[in-house]
């Protein structure tokens, strides 16, 4: 049997492969056991945003978790294995392995090897556990197994201070369980710009969240109600349950990858270059295996590039790549962080010239009316080849923490990937008073001044100030 594009992995990227090929008119099929959607339909973005949102609603915890499920399995069957057979995808619910030699590469599964133009790999990751002393012996929850939960612990020790362990951290106290953050870092959400961690810090206080940085879990024991975690700062945390958010790992170790040849990096990440192509000819990677930003969208897009660089004749002269500055982010805490390029820090290490324009949400109309003012929106320009900073240069960076920031974000997206002159941003009429009214509000800054603000130079350090 032979088909266009094989794929490992049914998660986003895997979906995404499979549909962009059959879109350009090649045969797709996908190998992967066990239901199709992976991790953010049945573990990650679908059930913890659907409890973050259900809290917010002032939801219990029963009625969150079950709407969760209930979400979850009406997503899950619009990527069931029918569904996408019905678009005409090739679905194999079984263990594939990856296998090279002579000609094409090829997935040999249930007896039979099936060969194809190109081979995408996307076997996702999966939720990382520290080797603490005592961890394993206290059954500790994690992202997989978190959903299974039938009533509200009474309390939770959350292990991780990342986007996850915030987002879950804050959902759950709104649900009336007493939850403490402990973070080895000096903050929470160190991806983030301080100023922004700072917000989120206060907000999850605020919430009744206990958060402790800048201290190490070294061991852990059950009390016989629930576990007892020591900090290394002499200090003991005592909680019902504990959940582990620390980081995710490569699921590298299925498929035959490293005994068909695949270079794995030293965090066990498929080896790839910007066009997602591995060191096996013909094969490629997509989402959290490849080792890039461990997003939905982003191993969406991926998926997409794979297969497009798979099957496009163009892409095999001209191939398409993979550029982690255009893809934003979010973090669901309450104010929501999003993210888009470098923070001002990077930018003020890297980038000549680049200059920064803020504008705080205690300045922004429609917060004011919302008396949600906790929170900014930081924009980054940068010069552009010849012409510098006229037109206010480009954006490279911005970060918004505000409520609705995650759709504030896709206008500056949009920017960054057109390589708009910032100037655009201001030259754009935008519904007064919005959200988003503030970003033009922040643009113009790189212009003029504007009640007071004006853009500056950016800036290595952070002196607590926004």
């Amino acid at each position: 049997m032979s088909t266009d594009v094989a794929i490992l992995g049914g998660g986003a990227a895997g979906l995404a492969a499979a549909r962009e090929a059959t879109r350009l008119g090649a045969r797709a099929l996908i190998v992967n056991r066990g239901p199709l959607g992976g991790d953010c339909t049945f573990t990650g973005c679908i059930p913890s945003k659907t409890v973050i949102e259900s809290a917010a609603a002032g939801l219990d915890f029963d009625q969150a978790f079950s709407r969760a499920r209930s979400v979850i399995d009406h997503i899950a069957s619009t990527e069931s294995g029918e569904r996408l057979q019905a678009e005409g995808i090739d679905v194999v619910d079984d263990e594939g392995t990856l296998v090279v030699g002579d000609g094409n590469p090829a997935i040999a599964v249930g007896g039979r090897t099936i060969r194809a133009r190109g081979v995408v790999l996307a076997l996702g990751s999966e939720p990382a556990v520290p080797p603490i002393p005592g961890l394993d012996g206290i059954d500790p929850l994690t992202t997989e197994d978190l959903w299974e939960l039938t009533s509200a612990p009474r309390s939770l020790a959350v292990i991780g201070g990342g986007a996850i362990g915030c987002e879950l951290a804050q959902a759950l106290a709104r649900l009336g369980v007493t939850v403490t953050v402990v973070e080895m870092a000096h903050r929470i959400l160190v991806k983030e710009e301080p100023a922004a961690s700072a917000v989120a810090t206060a907000a999850l206080t605020a919430s009744g969240v206990d958060v402790r940085t800048g201290v190490t879990v070294t061991a852990v024991r059950s009390d016989g109600k629930g576990a007892v975690l020591s900090l290394d700062d002499g200090t003991v945390v005592q909680a019902e349950r504990v959940l582990v958010a620390v980081g995710r790992r490569p699921s590298s170790d299925r498929g035959g990858l490293t005994a068909a040849g695949i270079e794995l990096d030293g965090s066990g990440y498929v080896a790839n270059d910007d066009d997602l192509s591995t060191t096996v000819d013909k094969v490629y990677v997509a989402g959290d295996l490849s080792g890039r930003l461990q997003f939905t969208h982003a191993a969406d897009h991926m998926g997409r590039l794979a297969a497009g660089n798979i099957v496009k004749r163009w892409n095999r002269l001209r191939p398409a790549r993979f550029r982690s500055e255009q893809i934003p982010w979010v973090t669901f805490v309450s104010p929501e962080i999003a993210r888009i390029g470098c923070s001002e820090q990077e930018a003020a290490r890297s980038v000549d010239g680049a200059m920064v324009a803020e504008l705080p949400l205690t300045e922004h109309d429609r917060a004011l009316t919302a008396a949600a003012t906790d929170g900014f929106i930081k924009l980054i320009a940068g010069p552009r080849p010849i012409i510098g900073m006229a037109g206010g240069g480009r954006i490279i960076g911005a970060t918004i923490v505000s409520e609705r920031a995650g759709e504030m974000i896709s206008e500056i997206a949009l920017a960054v990937r057109l390589g708009a002159f910032t100037g655009r941003l201001t030259q754009t009429v935008h519904p007064y008073p919005t959200w988003s009214y503030g970003l033009a509000k922040a643009a113009a800054q790189f212009f003029t001044p504007i009640e007071g603000r004006q853009a500056r130079p950016a800036a290595d350090r952070w002196d607590g100030a926004h």
